[in-house]
């Protein structure tokens, strides 16, 4: 069952928190100004009312009869505070109703009487209320506020962790001019730096290895090539027979070998570059095909001169015939529509880590697509179409059911893009000026 999954930037998330966290202090801190605010209002409420009460209890003991409001012995008196009174003791108590707080004031009399005195104060509870209504009124600038500095704040987070990632793709797609510190740029050091300077020391010794490895990989190559030629010589002088012939097919198929670990050592050196010359790409095309496989068919939908290394092209078109041949199954078309040239077997398709990863070498895919060869041939082919500024791709044909993945294809497709401007002897790629 696949899990889900939501993706989101880092800078709405950053914007998010600060508008959270903005929000909930201020709903914390109008709860407790509210709070606080109400306390007050109510003490004072409280030392209004038994001040009140007071100064008519003294008129009461004079012998003059209480004022409107205030009562002896009232019934409705809360029973707590009467009990409080009645044992010699003032006091008050707030009752909530709809309309406000009502605040009860009570004293006892020499006579063993109870005066008590309650009023609504509904002023306080406006109060209460309006105190209330700015506060929520004051948490949307808060809220408001937060989230355009979390905007700002991630945005720029944001930038710098695409360029970033802008960067380190161009460094894992080859080029290794690119340093991600230097495309982050900006005055502010922050973690983005430390990040930046990790990828670029890493970049640099995974550079470094690679380097290494060419440079022995050539060295044992080179090395390999006169014993190989001398062995080649020594075989054409065995006696006929089939162990000669074994010893010569052997021979023909190591040297063939380290001539393809060479030609792979100098395409990942980058220091190979392009010879060109005009052809018409569809006469091209067939006429290889005709020479390298026979029993191909080739179309030719559209013809296009294009500016390229014949070599080169031969090269590539060659790997991907042998490739077709060995791995898949007949019959082999190859299709040149303008710049793109096509070819497709009906075999059992190319394995997936290849369609996922590109060809690697020394790695034959699959069982039904192996069991011979080094893997060479397509590492070989892209490198070259590197060199002549194309692209190659290789997908699989679905099968009659119309699945692929985890099932079987009807075909393996290798296609060659080549560009409209081909690369100059220097590898960059020619400023064309139209005739007026």
């Amino acid at each position: 069952m696949k899990r889900f999954t939501l993706r989101t930037g880092i800078r709405w998330k950053i914007t998010l928190a600060i508008a959270s966290v903005g929000a909930l202090t201020a709903i914390a801190l109008s709860l407790v100004v509210h709070s606080a605010a109400r306390a007050s209002m109510l003490e004072s409420a409280r030392e209004v009312q038994l001040d009140r009460v007071q100064f008519i209890s003294r008129n009461a003991d004079a012998g003059r009869k209480p004022p409107m409001g205030a009562k002896l012995n009232d019934p409705d008196l809360p029973g707590e505070l009467r009990e409080k009174a009645r044992s010699g003791r003032r006091g008050t108590y707030v009752q909530d109703t709809p309309n406000g707080p009502e605040v009860w004031a009570a004293v006892p009399l020499g006579n063993g009487q109870v005066l008590s005195l309650h009023t609504q104060f509904r002023e306080s509870a406006n109060m209460v209320r309006d105190l209330d209504r700015a506060l929520v009124i004051g948490v949307f600038p808060v809220v408001i506020g937060g989230s355009a500095l979390g905007v700002l704040i991630g945005g720029q987070i944001s930038r710098r962790l695409r360029k970033a990632a802008a960067a380190a793709q161009r460094v894992a797609h080859g080029d290794p001019e690119v340093r991600v510190r230097d495309a982050v740029g900006g005055v502010v050091r922050d973690e983005t730096d430390d990040l930046a300077r990790a990828v670029d020391a890493m970049a640099d010794a995974l550079q470094q290895r690679l380097e290494a490895e060419r440079r022995v990989t050539a060295d044992i190559a080179h090395e390999l090539r006169t014993p190989v030629t001398g062995l080649l010589t020594a075989a054409e002088l065995l006696p006929p027979g089939r162990p000669t012939e074994l010893v010569r097919d052997r021979a023909q198929a190591l040297r063939a070998l380290v001539e393809d670990v060479l030609e792979v050592a100098r395409l990942d050196s980058a220091s190979e570059r392009a010879e060109l010359q005009e052809v018409a790409l569809g006469e091209f095309v067939q006429r290889r095909v005709n020479s390298l496989m026979p029993e191909a068919s080739v179309r030719i939908v559209a013809d296009e001169i294009v500016s390229t290394d014949p070599r080169r092209l031969e090269r590539i078109l060659g790997n991907l015939l042998a490739n077709a041949a060995r791995y898949g199954r007949a019959p082999v078309q190859v299709d040149v529509e303008g710049r793109v040239v096509r070819v497709r077997d009906h075999g059992p398709g190319f394995p997936e880590a290849l369609l996922r990863e590109g060809p690697s070498r020394f790695r034959t895919g699959s069982t039904d697509r192996a069991g011979v060869g080094h893997g060479l041939g397509l590492t070989i082919a892209e490198g070259q179409a590197r060199v002549l500024g194309a692209r190659l791709t290789f997908r699989n044909v679905a099968a009659p059911g119309g699945f692929v993945q985890g099932g079987s294809a009807a075909g393996a497709v290798a296609v060659l893009w080549l560009p409209e401007h081909a690369p100059t002897a220097t590898g960059s790629f020619p400023i064309l000026r139209r005739e007026g």
